[in-house]
């Protein structure tokens, strides 16, 4: 996987379950490392959990598993709560 940093701004970031996160607002370096640590991700989808009065998240940049026109992260059911089904 290789992409240039500047490509994955305002990228919609979605669970390998297909749901929405949000977008890449920044890119968190580790400088010491030379890699990227996590992404910023904003314009959070409310209906993933509780994110009352948080602007954004961060997700470890270990889990995103695909970057292209969308960036594809692993889903983790206890971070990521599934949209609600309708009865």
């Amino acid at each position: 996987m290789q992409t240039q940093i500047t490509e994955m701004f305002g990228l919609r970031v979605y669970t390998d379950k297909a749901v929405f996160i949000g977008n890449v607002d920044d890119v968190v370096l580790d400088v010491d490392q030379k890699k990227i640590a996590s992404l910023a991700i904003g314009e959070l989808n409310p209906e993933i959990g509780e994110v009352k009065g948080y602007a954004g998240l961060q997700i470890p940049f270990r889990i995103v598993k695909s970057i292209g026109d969308i960036v594809i992260v692993r889903h983790i059911p206890g971070i990521f709560k599934s949209p609600a089904k309708e009865a």
